[in-house]
């Protein structure tokens, strides 16, 4: 697709809007947790439009809601990962191109490398997209997945999004030298920083990334110079890291309110009702579904059961039954 700002909008106020509700619906007690993006909506939905969803695939943080808003993942299906439900969500990561959320730090980084070097290897043409933090940046399996798929010239795109605070910790006092980006060139590779709130900006960079990427030009990583606006996640208070001038003047730079400026009154409006109507659809989704049987808790722990876990079943009915 091209970079299409009023469609790049509706997406972005999706996201805002359901980010919105999720903080709201933890603080109710319906999600027993949840990481906001509130910020960081031109990042992911510039570079997740970005993909060619019938040969790419993206590999997400535990904070990418915008990435799956973008892919058309239904807000349902991945917000239920949230619920504590299911891991990784109830969607069909294959079908949708977008692999389950991954709290561990850096973790998705590997995996993306991994699959890239997949699809290397059996010419499908495709390339990973992959995201992370400033602060995961820090991490070993970053070095090693970068250099690796430098080494090996592979298909994915590297996509750090700096929004300022490591959680507590300002990027200036964790990244050596400042720069991400600049980190490329020690793998053999692009980088390049972008403006982060910037929906078009982000979604021409990635684009053509992603273009060299499948093209056999390798790999290269895009450093998505954004905020945070929120807090860490709904356990952490950032009053206690940074100032409140400091989260005023980054507001002025809100990725929302900068595309409100290049849009009319209408399509504004149309925006935030179709985004109220996704919402209203999510809820009443998110507070119908129920727990999955107990039993699955055993279910995919192993290709074939081992005694020790049939053993523990066996314990956990007979608790059940008591």
């Amino acid at each position: 697709m091209d970079a299409d700002l009023r469609e790049l909008f509706r997406l972005m106020v999706v996201t805002r809007r359901l980010d919105e509700e999720a903080t709201a619906l933890q603080r109710q007690g319906v999600l027993p947790a949840y990481a906001p993006v509130r910020g960081q909506e031109a990042a992911q939905i510039g570079s997740a439009a970005a993909l060619a969803l019938d040969r790419d695939f993206a590999f997400p943080t535990y904070r990418e809601l915008g990435a799956a808003v973008a892919m058309g993942v239904d807000p349902v299906a991945y917000l239920a990962m949230h619920l504590n439900i299911w891991h990784g969500g109830l969607y069909d990561a294959n079908a949708s191109r977008l692999a389950p959320p991954n709290a561990v730090v850096g973790g998705p980084v590997l995996h993306a490398v991994g699959w890239a070097m997949g699809a290397k290897l059996d010419g499908t043409g495709g390339a990973a997209l992959t995201y992370f933090g400033d602060g995961a940046s820090s991490q070993g399996d970053i070095h090693e997945a970068m250099n690796f798929a430098g080494v090996y010239r592979l298909p994915v795109v590297f996509f750090c999004q700096n929004n300022g605070w490591a959680i507590s910790l300002p990027t200036g006092d964790q990244v050596a030298g400042g720069s991400v980006a600049a980190r490329a060139a020690g793998y053999g590779f692009e980088g390049l920083q972008v403006d982060g709130n910037d929906v078009t900006a982000v979604f021409e960079a990635t684009k053509q990334a992603l273009e060299r990427a499948r093209s056999g030009e390798g790999p290269a990583l895009i450093e998505a110079m954004t905020y945070r606006l929120g807090p860490h996640s709904t356990s952490d208070d950032p009053s206690r890291y940074r100032s409140a001038e400091e989260e005023r003047a980054r507001a002025e730079q809100d990725p929302i309110a900068l595309a409100k400026n290049s849009l009319t009154t209408e399509e504004i409006t149309s925006a935030e009702q179709h985004a109220a109507a996704v919402v209203a659809t999510t809820t009443e989704g998110l507070r119908a579904l129920q727990p999955p049987p107990g039993d699955e808790l055993f279910s995919f722990v192993y290709r074939e059961p081992t005694a020790a876990l049939l053993a523990q079943h066996r314990a956990w009915k007979e608790s059940q039954d008591a």
